[in-house]
């Protein structure tokens, strides 16, 4: 392309002046600062941590552990780093990360210059005339184009820090997809493991029970024991019969949820350690109330999405200024193509505009105000999983001391029941009583030990909540 020296001269100032406008502009729109929050002292129950070992690794707090950590079961270990593969939840959340990553660049590009390419030919022949003969004539034009609307205001700058935030909170949306997916597997097998427990008691209860029968059954031939008698018993089989029928019931559909969260068909699930040989991480203290903030993803989540927010406030209150565009296009056009590139062929223009919104019938005041409410919204939500956080911690601590005193008692009452039981067998063997009461001790006893397995899932889950409410899991 040809060019005077004068031109030149303006080519060579014009970028000192676009970046002398550039950098002269403001971000309107307020600055983000970290809301205040009513963070307590020390948890509600942590008075039942000060007594809890100190973890081997060092960690000062349970929630800082990974879950290999905190979960000894070989099988247990492979069924979540299935999950963490295979599950759809989870495998959702990491798209949503590509998404929200595309966004943040298509926000950002709107910070640069636009710049397009474009190339044209066209070829006419005219009719002949009285006056003209017959003529072909050529038009070549190779060009480029480029405008930029200046972010004078900050409003797209304000726009790609929305877009950032957007993305680091569904990197945290993400992190608290795998803590909570982590804990459901856990918590899930534990409840299986529960449920093998249950109908391994129920099945040694019923062979007791038919052997009991029998035996009252002879009795009874012999004159011994009542008809009742005889019918008492077979009630005791019945009923373990029913409750092992609806025990294999409750495995298959466990088994059952615990193959979705696997990402998989319903199929059986391998089993490890018994529940009453299962063994967790050395307890630790939760940590200071004052870590969670930085510890819960789902808290950082929720101030990203505040930061956002707060960002788009910004990008409303820049529509209230004007809007500086710059364009520009040069390129070279001919009608041969030998000469395209000859000096006097260039052509190129350069323009700039302001544009001032005057009158929007109520529509740029409007998105400020919803930005601002919108800003409102997602602050009390913030504030309210900051509380929902202390809370189940809380909870999960009291669950964790709770469980195991139940624990300690349901032993004692399952061996005290225990012993009921034999000495009315006993009892009924030597004629001094009547099979009613051998009834009723075999019922409480049955039920005994199956609370007394419940029990020991309880214990097992409240650690599982308390590992979660802290933040663990997504190490």
């Amino acid at each position: 392309m040809f060019k005077t020296e004068e031109t030149r001269a303006e080519m060579r100032i014009l970028p000192i002046l676009l970046i002398a406008v550039f950098t002269c502009g403001c971000m309107v729109g307020p600055n983000y600062k970290r809301p205040a929050v009513a963070v307590p002292a020390a948890y509600r129950g942590a008075e039942t941590a000060t007594s809890m070992p100190a973890s081997p690794t060092g960690a000062s707090s349970f929630g800082d552990l990974k879950w290999q950590e905190v979960f000894h079961d070989p099988v247990l270990q492979n069924l979540i780093s299935t999950a963490l593969r295979q599950n759809f939840d989870l495998r959702t959340a990491a798209a949503r990360i590509l998404e929200a990553e595309g966004e943040l660049a298509v926000a950002r590009s709107q910070e640069f210059p636009q710049v397009n390419g474009t190339a044209g030919a066209a070829r006419q022949k005219t009719a002949p005339n009285r006056i003209l003969p017959s003529f072909t004539t050529s038009d070549l034009q190779l060009g480029g184009s480029a405008s930029w609307l200046l972010d004078f205001w900050g409003e797209y700058r304000r726009a790609t820090e929305a877009a950032r935030a957007n993305l680091l909170a569904t990197e945290y949306g993400e992190q608290a997809v795998r803590v909570t997916l982590v804990s459901e597997v856990a918590t899930a097998y534990f409840q299986l493991r529960a449920l093998d427990l249950q109908l391994q008691i129920s099945e040694s209860t019923l062979k007791s029970r038919q052997a009991s029968l029998k035996l009252t059954q002879i009795r009874q031939q012999g004159g011994v024991a009542s008809l009742l008698d005889v019918r008492q018993a077979e009630s005791l089989v019945e009923t373990a019969e029913t409750t092992i029928t609806d025990i294999r019931r409750l495995i298959a559909q466990q088994e059952d949820f615990i193959s979705i969260l696997l990402g998989e068909n319903p199929a059986s699930i391998p089993r490890g350690k018994p529940l009453n040989q299962e063994t967790l991480a050395p307890t630790i203290p939760p940590g200071l109330p004052s870590a969670l903030l930085e510890r819960r993803p789902d808290i950082r989540e929720a101030e990203q999405e505040l930061v956002a927010a707060n960002a788009r406030i910004g990008v409303a209150r820049a529509e209230f200024f004007p809007q500086i565009a710059l364009t520009a296009s040069g390129g070279t056009e001919s009608f041969e193509l030998s000469r395209l590139f000859t000096g006097p062929s260039g052509v190129w223009t350069f323009a700039g505009s302001l544009m001032q919104p005057i009158f929007t019938g109520g529509r740029l005041r409007g998105n400020l105000q919803a930005a601002r409410a919108q800003e409102q919204e997602v602050l009390f939500t913030y504030q309210k999983t900051v509380q929902e956080a202390f809370r189940e911690v809380s909870d999960a601590l009291i669950s964790y001391q709770r469980s195991r005193e139940f624990l300690t008692e349901q032993q004692a009452l399952t061996q005290t029941l225990a012993d009921a039981d034999r000495l009315a067998r006993t009892r009924y063997q030597g004629g001094v009583t009547s099979y009613l009461e051998v009834l009723q001790q075999e019922i409480q006893y049955f039920t005994a030990q199956l609370d007394l397995a419940q029990a020991r899932l309880s214990e097992l889950t409240s650690v599982v909540q308390l590992y979660q409410a802290l933040g663990g899991g997504w190490q």
